[in-house]
């Protein structure tokens, strides 16, 4: 179905996906008795749900057949999604959105950090400097919002982009010893993950009906729909293309909280924000511009 995508539809849908990820923080400042875990196993559920129905329509009925030849690769990509997944929503509870998106933004720069330990991967030096700088910019954040936010928001926000790197190395090393890895099929088995490990958390239930289809939004629009356009777009794009479009979830994300929730990002966030921004901003460009010119 998403096959033959030109560039200019990956651009366009990638940008698209940005906005739906973009939409959690917003969405559960609106809740109204849903708490913790019991907001992490709503949206794994219908994550989980909607995934039942839209891999079949986008990748055939054979999708599971494969899961089962996917082996342990498959299964490890699963446990980092569902990290991902319960450890992004009870961050959004413990801390404010612009604190767990520019955290989360220092993903590219964890995967570099793992895959040379586990892979053995050189880090240059521009990738060096732009970990440091952007490092430096989650110093300030934290040391300047613990006072008022407390430092557990931060750590938990922080096994996001951690699980997010491991996930991506286990990928490159499947492919290095020629297994292929479809994440799609991980993000499903990690959102059943999630919905398990959750579900005792979770009670007594306290969401109200609304609390629920708020959060049937989040499994459908924000994770599963994205998840399976981003892993098209990826086919399409260069790997720096999508790190530097998918940084648009932190903007969007920010000005969605704070136009929809009234949660004004402080002085400490924007400005270690745009450090990491920055940092991540130039490192891909320069990336971008290497790849374009390899020869100069």
């Amino acid at each position: 179905m998403l096959a033959g995508l030109s560039h200019g539809q990956a651009v366009v849908l990638m940008v698209a996906n940005a906005a739906m990820w973009s939409i959690a923080g917003v969405v559960t400042r609106q809740l109204e008795s849903a708490q913790s875990f019991e907001i992490t196993f709503w949206r794994s559920l219908f994550t989980f749900l909607s995934l039942l129905v839209l891999l079949p329509l986008t990748q055939g009925r054979d999708v599971f057949k494969g899961m089962r030849q996917g082996g342990v690769s498959l299964w490890l990509s699963g446990v980092c999604w569902s990290v991902m997944f319960t450890a992004f929503m009870l961050a959004l509870t413990m801390t404010t959105v612009a604190n767990v998106l520019i955290t989360m933004a220092m993903g590219p720069f964890f995967t570099a950090l793992v895959a040379r330990v586990v892979l053995g991967q050189r880090i240059d030096v521009r990738t060096a400097f732009a970990i440091v700088m952007a490092a430096l910019g989650i110093a300030w954040m934290f040391g300047a919002e613990v006072a008022t936010q407390g430092w557990l928001g931060f750590v938990v926000a922080l096994c996001v982009p951690l699980a997010a790197a491991v996930n991506w190395t286990v990928v490159q090393r499947a492919a290095v010893r020629g297994l292929a890895v479809d994440l799609a099929p991980g993000v499903l088995i990690g959102a059943a993950i999630s919905c398990l490990v959750t579900l005792p958390m979770s009670m007594p239930f306290q969401a109200v009906a609304t609390d629920v289809a708020w959060l049937a939004l989040l499994g459908l629009v924000q994770l599963a729909i994205p998840c399976l356009l981003s892993v098209a777009c990826a086919r399409v794009l260069k790997a720096p293309e999508v790190s530097l479009l998918a940084l648009l979830e932190v903007v969007f994300g920010i000005f969605l909280a704070w136009w929809g929730a009234g949660e004004e990002p402080s002085s400490s966030v924007l400005s270690g924000g745009l450090l990491v921004l920055g940092a991540l901003l130039a490192h891909q460009g320069l990336a971008w511009r290497e790849r374009q010119n390899p020869l100069t």
